[in-house]
């Protein structure tokens, strides 16, 4: 490509460049570049927080380390605060409005704790996933990672809370003669499915929150509603015995999957928690519970890995 100049003298110009005209996609593609921050495909996100997987664990560990960091009473408090809810519990539904019907009196007190721990772990799981991304902004801005590793670690924070609370929870279930059994170690499956569906859940309300930063003021008046509808308090099956209900509502409330892991716990371990007082296949509703929402809350939260932290 040539042009005369202005004193007569003819100008070479640089040659076309071979990409001129290339669209953006093509252009990139040549030269093997890719969008920064892309979504992975579902395989490879899985086995990016596999790769993650210590950090996850950390960062959980150092939650949970630093919690309660300004606390006099410390780590106590991990144990301390559903006591008391416990406690206040058992005061006004135990003995102001006889919540403790159709359970035995030396039963209602490690039934009524073991609820309180058990749902204060899906809970805090919920409300701690809410907050997982639009608490976190300047990590999540700052580093490239599988942005699922906060709402799990945050999941695995809440199961190490309460495994320290099983500890009162085992001396209670003593001091009310229900002691160690076999049937004690269907605790371990039962957490283990309550886990998946509590990080289910996290996952599923850590992308909501991200975009919602309000949905953290609402959670916990819809915790507390879910808390009083799922048994926590009163059994279910005692209380609606002699209601006036449709079987349906019975069977949602029994169902929900709150109070189906509340009474897989209890089952294995109070002695006068006995197997009439459980919904049938509690332990195929356990497991499709986890299932569904482990599965649902992935896949969801995956889907919207390339937007956290934009904008």
């Amino acid at each position: 490509m040539s042009e005369t100049t202005h004193d007569g003298t003819v100008a070479v110009g640089a040659p076309a460049s071979p990409d001129e005209g290339l669209p953006a996609a093509e252009l990139a593609a040549k030269y093997g570049l890719s969008v920064s921050g892309a979504r992975p495909s579902l395989g490879a996100y899985v086995r990016q927080l596999w790769g993650r997987r210590h950090f996850i664990l950390a960062f959980s560990q150092a939650k949970l380390t630093a919690q309660y960091s300004k606390a006099k009473l410390g780590q106590l408090w991990q144990v301390a605060t559903p006591l008391l809810n416990a406690a206040v519990y058992f005061f006004i539904f135990g003995l102001l409005l006889g919540a403790r019907r159709g359970i035995p009196s030396d039963v209602y007190v490690p039934f009524l704790v073991t609820g309180v721990f058990v749902f204060t772990f899906t809970q805090s799981s919920v409300l701690a996933g809410v907050r997982a991304i639009s608490g976190n902004l300047g990590l999540v801005r700052a580093l490239h990672f599988p942005r699922a590793s906060l709402p799990i670690s945050f999941a695995l924070q809440q199961l190490q809370q309460l495994l320290f609370s099983m500890i009162v929870l085992v001396v209670i279930m003593v001091a009310f003669r229900s002691y160690p059994d076999l049937s004690w170690l269907l605790v371990v499956p039962a957490l283990a499915l309550q886990f998946v569906f509590n990080t289910g859940l996290a996952l599923f309300f850590a992308r909501m929150g991200s975009k919602t930063p309000d949905l953290a003021q609402l959670m916990p008046f819809v915790l507390r509603t879910w808390m009083y509808a799922s048994g926590v308090m009163f059994s279910i099956p005692a209380m609606l015995a002699d209601k006036n209900v449709p079987s349906w509502l019975a069977d949602v409330l029994q169902w929900n999957p709150a109070a189906i892991y509340m009474d897989l716990v209890r089952f294995a371990l109070i002695d006068g928690y006995g197997s009439s007082y459980l919904p049938p296949h509690v332990w195929a509703f356990a497991l499709g519970w986890a299932v569904l929402a482990g599965v649902v809350g992935f896949v969801y939260f995956w889907k919207a890995e390339e937007r956290y932290g934009r904008g």
